[in-house]
Order: C-alpha cells, then structure tokens, then sequence
C-alpha cells in the first residue's frame, strides 16, 4: 500500500476525519490562573494548568496537573485518561509508590501533564453531542501546542503522548492527523476486540443523572458512568482484588459519553488510521477482556501483542509491545505495575530521550 507523506498526508488525514464525521453523523478556554506549585513526594514542583481550547467553536477549559522533576525536562509525557476516567488515573493515590505513572516518570527525569479530558475532573463540561474521539483529538492537539511554545508555562522541545483505552484512542488520531509529537503511548487498547468483553463494560453503566457523584454537576443526560461496584470485574480482573486500590477507583469514577464511541471504533480501532502516525509507537496491555483473547489480542507476551499490532502501523512506528501479567484492563492499578513503568522508561530513553 502506499502512503502520501508531508502536506499531503495532513490534507488527506482531515479529509478522512471530516468524512468520518458526516458519514456517522456526530457532530471538545482556559485561561492560565494563579498555579500554587506544591512539592510531590517524587520531588517534582507540581502545578494545576487550565488551558484555553475550543471544542466546535466553543470555548471551554481542559484542566492538567504538570509536574517537572528538579533540575526540568526537555521532555514531557501528556496521559490521557480513558472513558469514565480522569487525571487520577495517571497519579493514583492508593500506594502512589507504586501505582503512580507520574511519580515513575517523574523520577525518570521526565515532565508529566496528566489531562482531564472535556467532561471530567476539573475540565468543563461541555454538551454531551460535541464530544468524539475526532474532537477531543483536536482539543489534545491545541494543548500540545501550548505546550511546545510555552504558552502556559515551561516550554517543552519533546513530547510523549500517552493514553489508556478510549484515551489511546484520541492519542492515536491526534498523532496520526497533526504529526506533532515525538512518541506515543497506547495502553488499554488493541485493534482487535473481545466482543463479549467490551459489551460487559457498556453493560455496566448507566445515565450519570441516576448518580448521587454527579446528580448535580451539569452533565446532560447522554453522559455515563459505571454503576457502583462494578468497576473490579470489568477493569480490573483478572488481578487481586486489592480494596483499598478497588475503593479508590470507584471514588474518584468520571464521566463518559457515547458518542466517544462512535468514531473511536471505526477510526481508531478498526482502519489503519494509525499507519499514518511516523513517530516511534509502544502497545502495552494486561489480560484485557476488552481486547485480549482467542479471536481477539493475544496477550501472552510482548511479542505476541506486537505480532498483530504491527499490521496497523507504519514502519516509521518501530512499533514496541509489552504485556503486564496478571492483571485487567488498568494495568496503572497492578502491585506490578512499576514493571510496565520501567518498560516505558527504557523505551522513552532509546526512542525519544530526556
């Protein structure tokens, strides 16, 4: 197959993400405030940033927690939560020792900005029918520039972006269309379904209104959120069942909508849209219901996960595969953890650099 390079391959990715939007028929402003840095147990100045973007030509506010280790980075991870999720996950307060993404990288000399995706956490909350995966790319891509010029603090020469579950998904369309980062981070998603799986989780939710958290936040009624606990059987297992990390998942639960679906499946999971992102790429996963097993991923190993995998990117991806044993959906949540964050360390270091 060929593929078109340069400013013919921007024009064409809009085109394809327009065309996307008509065919399926969907339709994500923040001012820099007065950050009190606090000092992290990682030892790295923290800061809340509120960063201006426009959602189909509407303002809104998308809200980040940016760390810089002592001494500063050149270089600077952005996560991207997945559906029903916010920046939390990236800093997980239950034993941050060792669940805490940010803390790892942190102390691997990297920044980090863990984003509230429109919707979430400390972000706006826009109505729900202008939220896509298309459109919550385009917001992730106005924060990157922010980022690369300085216009909300430090400014960054290099730049990882990194999702998990509908997060990858949005990680994967902004990098493919705007070509504007140096690495990317996929975890939680896979281009190949456990369709049982992925219809438990949708199962498991219900109309944020019918909610006690978010019966009075402002959401319409088409956002979601899991019901009580559910959240160990489908993100967790098949890992221990860990209360404390269990009780603080469904504490800090977000929104999601589902409209966020509706293009992050045909565009980010199942065409190669991803072949068109020309930065070195690592896939990592744990024993997924959502994207692992016999008709689905095999997730046994790194190799086995980068064996399908790499029919959906380019050569220019170096793709990179990793598998966390033992654990479900949110592999930031595992007592192993700190293994997949060295793993991402390492493949940072060679690929992208400090």
């Amino acid at each position: 197959m060929r593929w078109f390079h340069s400013g013919q391959t921007r024009a064409l990715a809009r085109r394809c993400l327009a065309l996307t939007l008509v065919c399926l028929g969907v339709g994500f402003l923040t001012t820099p405030t007065q950050a009190q840095p606090t000092r992290s147990a990682a030892a790295a100045s923290c800061q809340d940033v509120y960063f201006p973007v426009t959602l189909t030509l509407v303002p809104q506010r998308m809200y980040g927690k940016l760390c810089v280790p002592e001494g500063g980075a050149r270089t600077v991870h952005v996560m991207i939560p997945g559906g029903t999720y916010n920046s939390s996950y990236w800093d997980i307060g239950f034993e941050p020792e060792t669940r805490s993404y940010r803390r790892a990288m942190n102390d691997a000399g990297y920044a980090t900005l863990a984003l509230d995706r429109l919707g979430t956490g400390r972000s706006t909350v826009p109505l729900s029918l202008l939220l896509t995966a298309i459109t919550e790319a385009e917001v992730v891509h106005e924060v990157v520039q922010q980022l690369r010029s300085g216009a909300q603090g430090p400014r960054f020469d290099k730049i990882i972006l990194g999702g998990h579950s509908f997060g990858s998904g949005v990680a994967i369309i902004e990098a493919a269309t705007f070509r504007d980062v140096d690495g990317v981070l996929v975890t939680g998603l896979a281009h190949r379904i456990n369709a049982l799986g992925a219809a438990a989780v949708f199962a498991a939710t219900l109309p944020v209104p019918l909610d006690p958290k978010f019966s009075r936040t402002g959401h319409d009624l088409a956002y979601i959120t899991t019901l009580p606990g559910t959240r160990y059987d489908i993100f967790h297992k098949p890992g221990p069942k860990i209360d404390g990390a269990i009780a603080y998942d469904e504490t800090t639960k977000d929104t999601s909508v589902h409209t966020q679906a509706v293009d992050l499946f045909p565009v980010a999971v199942i065409l190669p849209y991803s072949r068109l992102i020309d930065v070195p790429v690592m896939v990592a996963l744990g024993q997924d219901s959502v994207f692992c097993g016999a008709l689905a991923t095999d997730c046994s190993s790194g190799e086995a996960i980068k064996l399908t995998e790499s029919l959906y990117y380019s050569a220019a991806a170096d793709l990179h595969a990793y598998a966390l044993p033992g654990y479900g959906h949110v592999i930031n949540y595992a007592p192993n953890a700190p293994q997949f964050f060295r793993a991402v360390e390492k493949w940072a270091d060679r690929k992208v650099g400090r």
